[in-house]
């Protein structure tokens, strides 16, 4: 019996130093839950572009394939590779010593009929020569006429003029070539002023207008942005594509864009002023977009939005929110509606800043 009682003793002496030692959960200090850090951004008024984005072809202004229109041989050549000519210039000379020589026989024939006609004018007149006699040298006159302005032309045929000022490409022949029509001599483009064509979906065709400013880029100029004007709309949608053709003219007074350079356009239809949030603060459920606001309290709201424009980067807000209130775009995960949190501001969001050192697509 003495040492059941003693056994219990120690048993009781074990459970009390154990319940001592470690007291039950309720006893325990409960730690309150730390308050996340996020960052936001305040909702801001800031000029936005509507863009259509799209890919064209440089043409030049005006482009000419330099051939001769007769068969003969070069004489003379007036040029080098790349010159820049001006409208009127002596490019190439064909063999023409029979021509001169048409052309001056040709005019004496006319003038030798003018002075036989005015010899015997005033001879008409008194009757002492027939009206017969006159209307035959006045014929004389008017065949001499013509096959001196068709000598004339046989003579401009073998002489080849700059119809236009530019530049000429690469020389094809040399002096003492045969050449005959359609023998290429060389290029001839005016590329003071470049045409560009492309192609802008039909969904666009209200928005399209004469006069409406474009921004291109090549890829032999990275980064650099060349502007130009829309000069005309094309009159017919491509059955096809469902897309009509759009010309740009863009000014080029340092020659540096070239004929066939493909080009990144952005047709701008219209500037304004837009509600605009970093792309990073929008949540995706299902169909719908929503952002997380902090209140005045520091306190998470959650709040649907409808977007507009959206590009890389940013985004157009049209229902949802107003100017002023504080969206969360980074710790996202780490709270949710109802939360309490310790806010801090992110670096000043621009779309114009953002624009210039990050092309849009």
């Amino acid at each position: 019996m003495k040492k059941t009682i003693i056994i219990l003793m120690i048993l009781a002496a074990i459970a009390g130093a154990y319940y001592y030692n470690n007291p039950s959960s309720s006893q325990l200090s409960i730690k309150p839950r730390p308050i996340p850090n996020v960052v936001i951004a305040k909702v801001e008024m800031q000029p936005i572009r509507d863009e259509v984005e799209a890919l064209g072809t440089g043409k030049a202004n005006e482009s000419i394939t330099v051939t001769p229109k007769v068969t003969d041989m070069i004489t003379e050549l007036n040029f080098e590779d790349g010159d820049i000519v001006e409208k009127g210039r002596l490019l190439v000379r064909l063999q023409d010593r029979e021509q001169i020589a048409s052309v001056t026989v040709a005019r004496v024939k006319m003038n030798d009929h003018k002075r036989e006609l005015a010899r015997i004018s005033s001879l008409v007149t008194s009757q002492t020569v027939a009206a017969l006699e006159r209307d035959r040298l006045q014929t004389l006159i008017d065949t001499a006429k013509a096959q001196l302005e068709q000598a004339e032309s046989a003579l401009k045929d073998r002489r080849i003029i700059a119809p236009f000022s530019g530049r000429l490409g690469l020389r094809q022949v040399s002096e003492g070539s045969l050449v005959t029509p359609g023998t290429v001599i060389t290029t001839l483009d005016d590329i003071s002023t470049i045409k560009l064509d492309f192609s802008v979906p039909e969904r666009f065709l209200q928005s399209l207008k004469v006069g409406k400013t474009v921004e291109t880029s090549a890829v032999a100029y990275d980064g650099e942005l060349f502007s130009g004007k829309v000069i005309s709309i094309d009159s017919r949608v491509n059955p096809t594509t469902r897309a009509v053709v759009v010309r740009a003219a863009l000014p080029n007074q340092d020659l540096r864009l070239l004929p066939g350079m493909l080009m990144k356009v952005k047709l701008i239809k219209q500037n304004r002023e837009a509600l605009i949030i970093p792309e990073a603060a929008i949540i995706p459920i299902q169909r719908d977009q929503f952002v997380y606001l902090v209140n005045d309290d520091n306190v998470i709201e959650q709040r649907q939005v409808k977007l507009g424009i959206r590009k890389r980067g940013w985004v157009e807000i049209v229902e949802g929110l107003q100017v002023g209130e504080q969206v969360v775009t980074r710790g996202i995960l780490k709270v949710r509606p109802g939360d309490e949190v310790k806010v801090q501001l992110s670096e000043n969001f621009s779309f114009l800043q953002q624009a210039k050192v990050e092309p849009l697509v």
